[in-house]
């Protein structure tokens, strides 16, 4: 056999291995109900589950209480402005402020609204500052919000129509009196997030945590299973051979990777259209972005995996890390106001880069050249995590190669190519 033969013959092995650790993982994930929960159940209904809880995306009808001491048409005309807002309901009228802190204790109400007695004197005295007390409930973010924006709205709106009313008074006409009330006019626009909702906000940076954390916990689940089994993930499944931890990292990563395309794609691209969240990157964009980080999440999980000694041990990991992620990653809190410390430590973790590429991709309409920076950083967690897997992978080879020497248990076995090679891992 020439040279070159038997160069085309060692690659069609080694393409032949690595064919062989890609089949196995697979009949592993399908033959692990736990594991095919976790993967493919949780993964699709998980992001349906929570579009469901937050259907609405914002809140509305919030009961309010009313103490309106004045009982004036100035009153009247700021509560029946407020009213008509969607985000309140006036549910109860109260003559006093101890009827309504009693119905805020019994959470009846979400607000209240206080008029003094002089509320109308002071308005139409010109001179004097008109008050209006608003007490919102602090237990909830939501309700302070639906009360406190709405009310403020009126509000403004009702100080303009006095400052016009009293400029009218003093002898200017309509037109120049609104020139006076508002000089620089101004259109409100809400950017990326037209609703303003909770779910448009949180549900995108959900669907990226759902990907990372199922693909952390099963994978796990298959490392504790292959220890808890006694089998070593350095050797080739079923043979008692060795085999390059290369061809094994990237076999079993080929399998996590093209099932979880298939996912992302489920989960990134259609899940906001079907429930209406914002989409208004190029679903190509999208794609393309998937592929490092989910590259980057198999090989991070991988390395984790490698240290995990039994299936209980992913589930831990999945409840401790979700909201530590959720929360670094600059989500649920802006990153420039983290510690530098847990700043740092959040670029070590793909969610961050993945959940921020995402949200410029598919909520603000950000080409893939535009978040280039996430891109690239993600390309080299990838790599980082690969090589890292590597080396743990080779290491621990290496440990339970010189315990069975020691043992001296160790026996030659032949290949499936009929070559016989010993226990142990090589980079090869």
């Amino acid at each position: 056999m020439s040279k070159v033969s038997r160069f085309l013959y060692h690659q069609w092995l080694k393409v032949k291995e690595l064919d062989w650790v890609f089949s196995y993982e697979f009949k592993r994930i399908f033959h692990d109900p736990g594991v095919l929960v976790i993967f493919i159940l949780a993964t699709v209904a998980y992001p349906i589950l929570y579009n469901c809880i937050y259907w609405k995306d914002t809140i509305e009808n919030v009961p309010v209480a009313v103490v309106d001491l004045s009982n004036s048409p100035e009153s009247r005309d700021f509560l029946h402005k407020w009213g008509a807002c969607p985000d309140v309901k006036l549910e109860y009228f109260c003559t006093s402020m101890q009827e309504a802190e009693r119905l805020m204790r019994d959470q009846k109400v979400h607000g209240i609204i206080y008029f003094p007695s002089d509320y109308a004197v002071a308005i139409n005295s010109g001179l004097e500052q008109a008050h209006i007390s608003l007490y919102c409930d602090m237990s909830s973010f939501l309700y302070m919000k639906a009360v406190y924006l709405s009310c403020n709205q009126v509000m403004l709106e009702s100080m303009r129509n006095i400052q016009i009313d009293r400029y009218e008074a003093m002898g200017y006409d309509n037109e120049f009196a609104w020139s006076l009330v508002q000089d620089a006019p101004y259109t409100e626009t809400a950017l990326f997030c037209p609703t303003g909702g909770y779910a448009s906000f949180l549900i995108p940076a959900v669907l990226m945590l759902i990907l990372h954390q199922t693909l952390l916990f099963g994978i796990c689940m298959l490392g504790g299973t292959a220890r808890e089994e006694n089998n070593e993930l350095y050797i080739l499944p079923g043979r008692r051979r060795s085999v390059s931890v290369f061809r094994i990292i990237l076999g079993r990563s080929a399998a996590y990777f093209v099932l979880y395309m298939a996912l992302g794609a489920l989960n990134l691209i259609l899940v906001p259209r079907l429930f209406g969240l914002p989409h208004v990157g190029d679903p190509m964009d999208v794609l393309r972005f998937m592929v490092p980080y989910l590259l980057a999440v198999i090989y991070f999980s991988m390395c984790v995996s490698v240290f995990t000694r039994n299936r209980e041990t992913g589930l831990v990991m999945l409840i401790s890390s979700t909201l530590i992620f959720l929360f670094i990653a600059g989500v649920s809190w802006p990153q420039q106001m983290l510690p530098k410390a847990w700043l740092y430590l959040s670029y070590a973790f793909p969610y961050t880069w993945g959940v921020h590429g995402y949200l410029h991709i598919n909520s603000m309409g950000a080409t893939l050249a535009g978040t280039s920076r996430e891109y690239y950083a993600l390309w080299i967690l990838a790599a980082v995590y690969f090589v890292t897997a590597c080396v743990l992978l080779w290491v621990l080879g290496r440990r339970e190669l010189r315990r069975q020497q020691k043992a001296d248990t160790t026996s030659p076995t032949p290949s499936p190519t009929g070559n016989i090679e010993p226990v142990g891992p090589s980079y090869d």
